[in-house]
């Protein structure tokens, strides 16, 4: 299957930048290599990618193990922020990276919108 990369850049690119209060997405195989990133220059884009990997991982651990079934999404909620990790179909991952500000509902709004966008391209 090809990916054309351009346009997975492109969607990242636009989410991005016309998504308020959100700092980077990176999207990224269920084994940890990159597909694509628009993050923050502070961070590794190849470390993201193994961290959100790992996180899935639990995640399904968790799931299973707490018979809550297959995880839709992993919400990591600090103090500068969230990270949202959000299933992309079988192939891929989404991170989102929003400063506190965000307002929840909207940001998981537009999460939707981006996977509805993305998702066609591993088809």
């Amino acid at each position: 299957m090809a990916i054309d990369a351009a346009k997975l850049s492109a969607i990242l690119q636009d989410f991005v930048s016309s998504t308020s209060d959100v700092q980077g997405a990176a999207l990224v195989t269920p084994d940890g290599l990159s597909l694509s990133s628009v993050l923050p220059s502070t961070m590794d884009e190849e470390r993201v990618a193994a961290m959100s990997a790992a996180m899935l991982s639990l995640g399904e651990r968790i799931g299973s193990e707490l018979v809550r079934g297959t995880i839709q999404q992993i919400y990591v909620d600090g103090d500068k922020g969230y990270g949202v990790l959000t299933g992309c179909g079988d192939d891929s991952v989404l991170l989102v990276l929003a400063n506190r500000t965000a307002k929840q509902g909207l940001l998981m709004l537009e999460i939707r919108r981006a996977i509805t966008e993305l998702k066609p391209l591993f088809s």
